[in-house]
């Protein structure tokens, strides 16, 4: 327990002239008794942070304030190490920037932001990292494609031993499929070799990466440092320790028995490009039907993409394919005609130079709609098309080939070898939802869990990870690329979402460096991401556990699993320390050293209330720290005024609201309570993917309560925002006010 609190008030940056701050030190050192207490015109400076350094030397400080600008900035500055508590109390970017200087209002803002910290610290400790025994810091890849042999080969080269397991009987993956690849280097515009098996060899030839092939992952426990995962290769079982992992299983085709309208069927010469790619492959272009060779082909565009009927996402890479493959064509016979009929072309970046090579060959894009395709005569094809740019309709005739572009599936929407469809996603967790209704709270909805038989995880929630979107099972898509919703694991290539040959390449190297830093960190018991390299834990009260299982439905990361009694078993290295569990728990039983039900509780007594009579409303805002505070920051950066009667305290996410914390607020006549958090949905931002949903399920709870307690239940609120909507801040906060002024005081303030 921090006993002996320093205070240390920076007046620079605009405070001293907003502030009176020595009424601040007085708040500090006479009203909270801390035993310490000193300012600094640059506390972030040299001179600042030695006159710290030598007061946690000389009077073995355990627990520091910093008060003076937000944590999002200086924290190297002012890390004293892990025995020593380092609370940062922002006046700065949410007080003197955001509010009118040398103002009571804004003064009273600042001294109740020093008592609310103050309150925190008396039960704060310094967290202990969870040291696990017999890590590994292995990195295993999952699928020997283009992706999972260049994140073999790229973590080997940084000196750390790999496991690369492959099903098929040899390395390669779509590369062992494909004539030529579309161009990954300077200039862009010539095709390139696959120079498959010089990537083979590399591999062969490194100590560093064993391989298996022909084999399947039959099983995988534990957690990133800890992961004991049982490979089956030719009738065998083995047993690897890995201390992280990269799925790279790729994608395939989209089933071309589901384009009858684009003559799919009709014809032998009506294909796909995986089928084309092996027709080139052998010399000639050539008709499937008669072996003539073709002189004129068309290649369909979207064909099952872009569509809600079928694949409702761009597969990415299809456009840049038909380029490729229509030059094949060209290669073979400059005077062959080829034709692209599309919806957009998407040629990004340096493909824009192909896109160019293909158009100085004389290939003919036409945009356009295909309704209609035909057979003609001797066994040629007749497309009919809207010509999007003309007007009209258009037709190409004595077509030798039609080519369609059928889009990519990711290997995780196929169970034992069978496509399940974009619905490939099932809720697999038992009960859930059930042990919140029994704790008397609304359902959770269950995470869905993609049905792939490839990592056959012994994780309480499921057996494969989580998807994003279409059977992807990627995470947050903004932030934490590569990352999925299990901790450790980590997508590469066209398995994490459709991409091209050139991408997966630089996606393996990505899941490479974060399985990496995965390993590192997790030997250090800190958490990876978002939290970089906080070493807090959850610690379970499990005498007072009801095995109510909230804990364990509701944790987004599947770090907790069940004994046979059904208490819960955390996996602290699978944690990412989002304190979801400990706002999901009714009896309070789960803390973190540094954050608990508690320490914010204290914090919310601690602000003064002003009578009825003052006519100073309270708001209190409990603000996500991944997008909310630094949309307040950025309010304050760019000097916005910020209603003076609001009260912030930083929650790691909505996702660890305790609604204990609402009743007490509500219980001191606090005026109204506004959850910030990040956005969900279909364009959701949540860092911790559940946290936003989880608090606004919760807050309709609270909802019923107060209005039993005769409490508008307008008066806690939930709203989402990006770090980009600091703009809207002030006028959000402007819209709450003025529901709160019209529901007048809370009238449980003096009680």
């Amino acid at each position: 327990m921090a006993k002996k609190t320093g205070v240390f008030i920076c007046s620079g940056c605009g405070i001293g002239e907003s502030l009176d701050v020595d009424a601040l030190v007085k708040v500090a050192a006479k009203e909270c008794k801390a035993p310490v207490c000193k300012t600094n015109g640059f506390l972030c400076g040299k001179e600042g942070v030695e006159l710290i350094k030598q007061d946690i030397a000389a009077g073995e400080l355990d627990c520091v304030l910093v008060v003076g600008c937000s944590n999002r900035v200086n924290y190297e500055a002012f890390d004293f190490g892990p025995s020593v508590v380092v609370e940062r109390v922002n006046i700065r970017e949410q007080v003197a920037w955001s509010q009118q200087p040398n103002d009571e209002d804004t003064q009273a803002m600042a001294e109740d932001y020093i008592r609310m910290y103050m309150a925190k610290a008396k039960t704060v400790e310094a967290p202990e990292p969870y040291i696990a025994e017999n890590l590994s810091k292995t990195i295993m890849v999952v699928g020997g494609g283009l992706a999972g042999m260049t994140a073999a080969i790229e973590a080997a080269k940084a000196n750390y031993q790999v496991l690369l397991v492959e099903k098929e009987a040899a390395l390669g993956g779509w590369l062992n499929k494909v004539y030529k690849l579309a161009p990954v280097k300077a200039p862009h515009t010539e095709l390139e070799d696959t120079n498959l098996e010089a990537r083979i060899a590399e591999i062969n030839d490194n100590p560093n990466i064993k391989v298996y092939t022909s084999a399947v992952i039959e099983k995988t426990a534990g957690g990133p440092g800890l992961f004991d995962v049982t490979i089956k290769q030719n009738g065998n079982e083995i047993i690897e320790r890995a201390g992280a992992i990269v799925l790279a299983t790729g994608a395939v085709p989209y089933n071309p028995e589901k384009l009858g309208h684009l003559g799919f069927g009709m014809s032998p010469n009506v294909i796909t490009q995986s089928m084309f790619e092996e027709i080139a492959k052998k010399g000639t272009i050539t008709r499937p039907s008669d072996g003539k060779e073709v002189k004129k082909i068309a290649f369909i565009q979207c064909a099952g993409s872009r569509d809600q009927e079928h694949l409702p996402y761009c597969s990415a890479a299809c456009c840049i394919e038909s380029i490729k493959q229509s030059l094949y064509l060209k290669e073979q016979d400059p005077e062959a005609q080829a034709y692209v009929f599309y919806k957009d072309i998407r040629s990004s970046g340096q493909y824009e130079h192909f896109y160019k090579k293909a158009q100085m060959a004389g290939v003919m894009f036409i945009k356009g709609d295909v309704t209609d395709v035909s057979e003609g005569d001797e066994g040629t094809l007749v497309i009919e098309a809207d010509d999007l740019l003309m007007g009209d309709k258009t037709m190409a005739d004595e077509i030798d080939l039609i080519v369609l572009a059928n889009g990519m599936v990711p290997t995780t929407a196929f169970e034992e070898g069978v496509y399940m469809g974009l619905g490939a996603v099932a809720a697999v967790t038992e009960g859930a939802g059930e042990a919140a209704a029994s704790c008397d709270a609304p359902a959770v909805p269950p995470a869905t869990i993609i049905k792939s038989n490839i990592l056959n995880l012994q994780y309480r929630q499921g057996p494969e990870l989580p998807d994003l979107k279409y059977g992807f099972p990627d995470s947050h898509y903004i932030c934490f690329p590569y990352e999925t919703r299990r901790t450790g694991i980590y997508a590469a290539g066209s398995v994490r979402r459709p991409m091209d040959m050139g991408q997966s390449v630089g996606d393996g190297v990505g899941a490479a460096l974060k399985a990496i830093q995965c390993v590192e960190l997790t030997e250090q018991g800190a958490a990876v991401h978002p939290r970089a390299l906080d070493i807090s834990f959850p610690d379970f009260q499990l005498t007072r556990c009801t095995q109510c299982k909230r804990c364990t439905d509701e944790c987004p990361f599947g770090a907790i699993n069940e004994d046979e009694k059904g208490n819960p078993l955390i996996n602290p290295t699978r944690c990412r320390r989002c304190s979801t569990c400990m706002g999901a728990c009714p009896e309070r039983i789960i803390s973190f050293k540094n954050y608990s039900v508690p320490m914010i509780g204290n914090m919310l007594k601690a602000f003064e209330v002003p009578e009825e009579d003052e006519e100073k409303p309270r708001i209190l805002i409990f603000a996500c720290e991944n997008d909310a505070i630094p949309a307040i920051d950025m309010a304050g950066i760019s000097r916005l005024q910020l209603n003076a009667w609001i009260r912030i305290i930083p929650v790691r996410c909505l996702g660890s609201l305790s609604l204990v914390w609402i009743n007490d607020a509500m219980s001191r006549g606090v005026d109204g309570v506004l959850l910030l958090g990040c956005k969900h949905g279909d364009d959701y931002q949540c860092h911790f993917m559940k946290g936003s949903e989880l608090a606004e399920i919760r807050l309709s709870k609270v909802s019923e309560t107060l209005d039993r307690l005769g409490l508008e239940s307008e008066r806690v609120q939930a709203r989402t925002v990006s770090i980009m909507d600091y703009e809207v801040i002030p006028k959000m906060l402007a819209e709450f006010m003025e529901k709160i002024e019209e529901l007048g005081p809370n009238p449980m303030k003096g009680f």
